[in-house]
């Protein structure tokens, strides 16, 4: 079974990336890069996707997309990635 890892800018700003393993819930494992910049490398994101059990699905890219958010022309950036448990449960 495949999940939706996303990399985002929280409200404060800070780079996260959080697993969407049920649509129903928003308690989601997530994990704080603890900055606002730079963003955070693809070996930073494989490490903090193995930190919550999760790795890249097989042939899965890091997908960008920009988000206009309507406030003084802000885009924020959002990336996508499928990942599977690592141990391969569902």
């Amino acid at each position: 079974m495949t999940y939706g890892a996303r990399l985002s800018n929280s409200f404060q700003g800070e780079w996260e990336l959080y697993v969407v393993t049920d649509r129903m819930s928003l308690d989601w494992p997530e994990h704080s890069f603890g900055r606002t910049g730079p963003v955070p490398t693809v070996q930073e994101r494989v490490d903090a996707l193995a930190q919550l059990g999760y790795v890249l699905a097989d042939g899965a890219v890091w997908e960008w997309q920009e988000c206009s958010t309507g406030v003084m022309d802000r885009v924020e950036l959002l990336a996508s990635v499928d990942v599977q448990r690592k141990d391969g449960a569902a």
